[in-house]
């Protein structure tokens, strides 16, 4: 049986309007590469944000770290590579780094912690499927019990 791949890679290119003044791409756009790469990372796994939310499991964004190494710019396809770190009873890390494509140059590494909530915010706890796929890639020495 294969293992679930622990570490995932989605590329995306630098759109023009992604880049500010000093032509780079704007930093708070790099927590939206953020996102596309963990959206990924989940649905490659059966994990679907659009259904949790159906079945009344939201996940929001509790924490998010980033630390920028260098620019990247309109035209370069980037490299962001995803991986669950930490899962808890209602709690989820991912770490990020994104490579610029061409030359596998560190552009940016951070991560977010996403805390599991009701429609109405209230944590409740990760459903136990749910649960047990996150853990399956976690790529991480132990998880919280």
């Amino acid at each position: 049986m294969n293992s679930p791949r622990k570490v995932h890679r989605t590329t995306i290119p630098v759109r023009y309007w992604e880049t500010d003044q000093m032509g780079v791409v704007h930093h708070a756009v790099f927590i939206q590469y953020f996102e596309v790469g963990r959206t990924e990372m989940m649905a490659e796994h059966g994990l679907d944000y659009a259904q949790m939310e159906r079945e009344g499991h939201l996940l929001a964004v509790a924490e998010v770290g980033v630390r920028y190494r260098a620019p990247a710019r309109f035209g370069d396809q980037l490299v962001v590579l995803t991986r669950v770190t930490h899962v808890g009873r209602a709690r989820v890390r991912f770490d990020y780094r994104i490579l610029r494509g061409e030359d596998e140059n560190l552009l940016c590494e951070g991560h977010t912690v996403l805390a599991s909530v009701a429609p109405d915010l209230t944590p409740k706890r990760l459903p136990a499927e749910r649960r047990e796929r996150l853990l399956a890639v976690l790529d991480s020495p132990a998880a919280e019990t």
